[in-house]
């Protein structure tokens, strides 16, 4: 019976990963967060043991829970693009300093580290898919701190994969673009400060144009959150230590699009959907710079499509979750909170 210490475990993919796992098998989940709102009635599981606190502050809790654990997974990380080009500095402190200790304590403790890279590391790559063994990582000028995220996740990786060498047991995982309930909230109608489908679907359940950056043109492989779930499960069991000293993308090339299309997709959708539809019919599409929607130290990357050879042949997986459903599913999710949502922009 395994014990997982979930740090951010009330996160987008922390609060998914913690009901697969208290559904699906006898494993206890050991969770810290700074707020429980996403977890619903899983805080009162026999098998979930949650603590409200900070990394950055509880630190004796978190060493303790490593020592205790067997599977160990820092998933507290700031990953919004209006918050690396807008407080870099924070971004660092955060995803690589704080979470520094933890991978020290998981080697000095002989654990399991299963830590979530980023598809940002491989940045402006060029490749047509992105290898995690060939792919260069390639970035922008310094004056572009859009690329503080995915420098600090790179440099954790490379620090990662030394203690590796050393003898730590570990796991890097890099989501492409992993979609689906709880990704961020839809009552934010700040620009920038949620990921592209939350965005969009905010501005659909308000009635609000969709900006699309330089044109939308832009592609990704979107991932739906269950596909994704359903790798990081495999990792965690590890069966034959097969995950062990690997880097998995975990993603779906089939679901490769460009935001223009996903805002097309997502409005047709909405406008088939009672809930949604009188607002759908409002929302206009402009096109804006992302100088103006994200600030000048933005620069973006034109296509990020995963390979998941070794995902699939390793961990036995395979994502199965079609574009459209995905959406579907978002959008059935969220039907309940239409009115709130609307309330709330009517308020500002």
């Amino acid at each position: 019976m395994k014990k997982v210490l979930i740090l951010g475990v009330n996160g987008f993919i922390g609060h998914h990963l913690s009901k697969r796992i208290l559904e699906t098998t006898d494993w206890d989940v050991y969770g810290m967060d700074m707020q429980n709102d996403r977890l619903g009635d899983l805080i009162n599981h026999p098998r979930m043991h949650f603590f409200e606190g900070d990394i950055t502050i509880n630190k004796e809790w978190v060493e303790y829970h490593i020592r205790k654990c067997d599977v160990i997974l820092p998933l507290v990380a700031i990953a919004t693009p209006a918050t690396y080009v807008q407080q870099p500095l924070k971004v660092f402190e955060l995803d690589f300093e704080a979470n520094l200790p933890i991978v020290r304590s998981a080697m000095k403790y002989k654990k399991h580290l299963v830590f979530p890279s980023t598809s940002e590391v491989y940045g402006m790559c060029e490749d047509s898919e992105f290898d995690p063994g060939a792919s260069n990582l390639v970035y922008g000028p310094i004056n572009k701190p859009r690329w503080i995220y995915a420098c600090s996740k790179q440099l954790m990786d490379r620090v990662i994969w030394g203690y590796g060498m050393e003898g730590l047991r570990f796991t890097l995982f890099r989501p492409f673009n992993w979609i689906g309930p709880g990704l961020d909230s839809i009552y934010t109608p700040k620009e920038g400060s949620s990921r592209v489908v939350t965005q969009f679907l905010g501005h659909i359940v308000r009635g609000e144009p969709i900006n699309l950056v330089d044109g939308g043109a832009q592609k990704r492989a979107f991932t739906y959150i269950d596909d994704g779930i359903d790798a990081l499960m495999h990792i965690i069991a590890n069966k034959n230590d097969v995950a062990n000293g690997k880097i998995y993308n975990i993603g779906n090339p089939k679901n490769n699009h460009s935001v223009r299309e996903l805002a097309n997709q997502m409005l047709e959708i909405a406008r088939s959907i009672p809930e949604y539809a009188k607002t759908a019919k409002e929302v206009k599409i402009v096109e804006t710079t992302s100088g103006a929607y994200y600030g000048e130290g933005y620069q973006d990357v034109q296509n990020r499509v995963p390979a998941i050879d070794n995902t699939m042949a390793e961990l036995g997986w395979k994502p199965t979750t079609t574009m459209t459903d995905a959406l579907k599913n978002i959008f059935e999710a969220y039907r309940m909170d239409v009115d709130k949502a609307r309330q709330l922009v009517d308020s500002e």
